[in-house]
This record gives structure tokens, C-alpha cells and sequence, in this order.
């Protein structure tokens, strides 16, 4: 992305909404790292910000922890998570009650990755929901909720081919999901051609583009190859030699992002969800660049701020 595609959208940050997602800290010291970058990325004024839910009592009480603290410790909307993992339908109908006697309006209903792991064939569990597309019917009947659902520019692993992925896509639709939010992708052109298939299916909801801040690219590539997820040749070529650079590689994965979603935002494209991996650095410097920015603080509070 050359200057002038830069300069050509001054005003792009008041054109473009963004969404974050977190994960529940398991450690103190996560917990602190996870509050420094609620704090920071709250002054972006971001749509929502959404909290993964995994499977186990354990991670699904931390969930609740996190959710409940962001509503009250922040002026963020919170989207909770939910999958269908490792849980029968009254316990997840449990939690939808919970959550929705927290305030929570929002929620984001995936099927979930199976206990042991991505690229493990997901087994529905006994008494529970088989997929997304009952949970989404379970939360239309627990309620009135905005609720965002995942969808796979590449297709989901395990789906035979695109007409059986958008199927699911559809069911999930047509049972009341206000959105879709993607697997991460970095080839804008097959994100469009996605969009494509998508509306020709008949599904009309905003596609929204799920964008992964690259803090370390070699973990990112094997995580990308179990999920399906292609890693183009030049995205590659742009971290090579910088293993030993972490400084560099920041550099090089803030304006990779950006470039991203300013030639996303030419094609037409508003609202984006980063994948912080909860930090801040990377995703507030892309919103930085392009245009969406923390409020400047007055000249007064500046200067208390450097006599304190």
C-alpha cells in the first residue's frame, strides 16, 4: 500500500467500525497483560469486543469473569462466546441464562473446535448440540439477542466442499445470526469471491472480515496450516530473516494489517474483528493508521499529567 492509497481516505476512521476479540486469563499475570489492553483499546470505542469460551467448567467460569468484569469495569458491550463442546443442551442453556442475567445482549455461537485439538475430527457430544446452527436456534429461543456466528473464507476444514460450508452458513442465518465474522485470511481476493458465493446463497447478513495482527508469524504459519488457512508466498517473504528482530517484525505486522484493511475498505468493506490475542500493540496501531483514533487529551490534562 503505496502513500497516496493512505492519503486518498483521510477520513476512513469515521467510515470504519472495528470489534476485538479476548480470551480468559488463566494466570495473574495474564489477567494484568488482558486489563492493560481492555483499558487501551476501550478508547477506540470499538462496537463490541467479544470473550472465547472453551470447553471444561473451568475455562467457562473464566469466561464469565471476564464478561462480567468488562461490564462493569469498562465502557465496553461485551459478546460472550459459546460452543457446543463437551456440554449437554441444559447446561448451555444454563449458561445462556447466566449470561443473559449479567446484561449480556450479545453473543458470539460457534460449534467449537473438538477437546483435543484443532485438525481432530469434531464429534458432536451426547445430549448436547450437534452444531452452531442449533445452538443459534437455542438462543433465539432463550431470548432476544444480537448474535454473530463464524464463517470460513477458505471453507472449514471439515467441510467437503463451499456448497456444504455456505449451507451451514445459511442454517445458522436463517435461525436468527445478525452476522458472520471470519476465520482470519490474508488474501483479500478470495475474501471477495467468498462474498460472493455467500450472496448468491441467498445470505444477505454483513460479512465481516476477521483480522489476525501478526505478533509472531511462524507460530502463526502452523497454526494456519491446521486450520486451513493460506499463507501467500509474499506475506512469507515480508518476515523472513526476522526471527531474531522482534522490534522489526512489529513494524513489518502493523503495516501488513493495515494494508489489509485499507484494501479491504476500497472493496466497500466497514466493520472488521481483530484477534488481539489480548494485546494491544498491534491491533491499536493498525486502528491507528487508519484512522481510528484514541481521543487527544486536553492541553490541561497534559501538562498535570506530566507534572505528576
Amino acid at each position: 500500500m503505496n502513500q497516496s492509497s493512505f492519503s486518498r481516505r483521510p477520513h476512513i476512521g469515521e467510515k470504519v467500525r472495528v470489534s476485538f476479540e479476548f480470551f480468559p486469563p488463566k494466570t495473574d499475570e495474564m489477567e494484568a497483560r488482558l486489563w492493560e489492553t481492555v483499558r487501551r483499546l476501550d478508547q477506540l470505542r470499538p462496537e463490541f469486543v467479544s470473550v472465547t469460551y472453551g470447553a471444561g467448567g473451568s475455562t467457562r467460569e473464566r469466561t464469565a469473569r471476564t464478561v462480567r468484569r468488562i461490564l462493569t469495569d469498562s465502557r465496553l458491550t461485551p459478546a460472550a462466546h459459546l460452543t457446543c463442546v463437551d456440554a449437554v443442551r441444559g447446561e448451555i442453556d444454563e449458561v445462556i441464562a447466566e449470561f443473559a442475567r449479567m446484561g449480556v445482549r450479545r453473543f458470539v455461537a460457534l460449534r467449537g473446535d473438538p477437546a483435543e485439538g484443532v485438525g481432530v475430527r469434531y464429534r458432536p457430544p451426547e445430549g448436547g448440540y450437534a452444531n452452531a446452527a442449533e445452538l443459534v436456534a437455542a438462543l433465539g429461543r432463550a431470548g432476544t439477542f444480537d448474535i454473530s456466528v463464524a464463517a470460513y473464507p477458505e471453507k472449514h476444514p471439515e467441510s467437503p466442499d463451499f456448497a456444504t460450508d455456505i449451507d451451514m452458513l445459511k442454517r445458522k442465518v436463517d435461525g436468527g445470526a445478525t452476522r458472520a465474522i471470519t476465520q482470519f485470511f490474508f488474501d483479500n481476493d478470495l475474501f471477495e469471491r467468498y462474498v460472493e458465493r455467500v450472496r448468491r446463497a441467498g445470505i444477505y447478513v454483513p460479512i465481516v472480515p476477521g483480522i489476525l495482527p501478526v505478533h509472531n508469524f511462524w507460530q502463526v504459519a502452523g497454526f494456519s496450516a491446521r486450520c486451513g488457512t493460506h499463507i501467500p508466498a509474499w506475506l512469507a517473504e515480508r518476515f523472513a530473516g526476522l526471527q531474531a528482530d522482534p522490534q522489526t517484525h512489529a513494524l513489518v505486522a502493523a503495516a501488513v494489517a493495515a494494508e489489509q484493511v485499507l484494501d479491504l475498505v476500497e472493496r466497500g468493506v466497514s466493520d472488521f474483528h481483530f484477534y488481539t490475542m489480548n494485546r494491544a500493540d498491534l491491533a491499536f496501531a493498525i486502528c491507528h493508521m487508519i484512522g481510528i483514533r484514541a481521543p487527544v487529551p486536553a492541553a490541561s490534562e497534559s501538562a498535570s499529567a506530566a507534572a505528576a
